[in-house]
């Protein structure tokens, strides 16, 4: 009886282990799929601004609070430790390189998760479910061209330039917080930025939101295409998504950070 318990739970476990192997693959052939399929033309131009439009501005409102309110707190707490040692002249460039090298991609990243990715994932989840995506098929149209490739094009075009925008109202966000309520100077607050905010520092951070605008299509996607039957099939898929594409966010955050100068 012991024995044939160790022996069943040996085989759960290498159950488990080719199960995940299986659907690591899976995640990959479909990656592989849309990105072929992206350099292959005609480009869809029409297609692919719409979803630039429904990820990047539509996302836009959600991104401005956000940032606006994340270079606040960074600027009055930054503020309140410096002021602690007699450095509160470096809250900019803390403000600033926090923002640009972290904050702005990561947390631009979540937040268009949580709007645009799980609407991605429910739209293709329905479709897929009263079998739109069936119908696109048996019309030799191919789905993956035709629904996903616009939708991975415009995550690499749309997180970019919305971490940026990101950065620079969490900048001023603590250009607020510090000149205005603190009264430092404002050219020792941007004085500071420039002396200490470096190219590569931009380049981080562009590298970081590319990838993560990738992860978030990408996962929504596959999870909209892989949906299971109904409503709940959907409900599950849309919140299997957004937790998936935040913890890849932040694992690949971690890892960027490490290999990136």
């Amino acid at each position: 009886m012991p024995g044939s318990l160790v022996l069943d739970a040996i085989q759960g476990f290498g159950r488990f282990g080719l199960d995940t192997l299986s659907a690591l693959g899976r995640f990959g052939v479909f990656l592989g799929q849309g990105l072929a399929w992206a350099v292959v033309p005609p480009v869809r131009v029409r297609q692919i601004l719409q979803r630039i439009y429904f990820v990047g501005l539509r996302s836009m409102s959600v991104i401005l609070l956000t940032g606006a309110f994340t270079g606040m707190v960074l600027g009055l707490q930054g503020m309140l430790m410096l002021q602690r040692v007699g450095s509160e002249a470096f809250v900019g460039p803390l403000v600033a390189i926090a923002l640009v090298r972290e904050l702005g991609p990561v947390l631009a990243a979540l937040m268009v998760t949580g709007r645009a990715g799980s609407a991605l994932a429910a739209e293709l989840g329905v479709m897929r479910i009263t079998e739109q995506i069936d119908a696109l098929t048996v019309m030799a149209i191919n789905p993956m061209r035709f629904l996903v490739v616009p939708v991975l094009v415009a995550g690499l075009v749309a997180l970019p330039l919305l971490a940026w925008v990101f950065d620079a109202v969490g900048i001023f966000g603590g250009y607020l917080v510090t000149v205005k309520l603190f009264g430092m100077a404002p050219g020792t607050y941007f004085g500071q930025i420039r002396a200490f905010l470096s190219v590569d520092d931009i380049w981080v951070g562009f590298w970081k939101a590319l990838a993560f605008g990738l992860v978030i299509t990408w996962v929504a996607c596959y999870k909209g295409f892989h949906v299971g039957h109904g409503a709940e099939g959907v409900g599950r898929a849309t919140t299997e998504a957004v937790v998936l594409a935040s913890v890849i966010i932040l694992v690949l955050d971690y890892v960027l950070g490490s290999v990136l100068p």
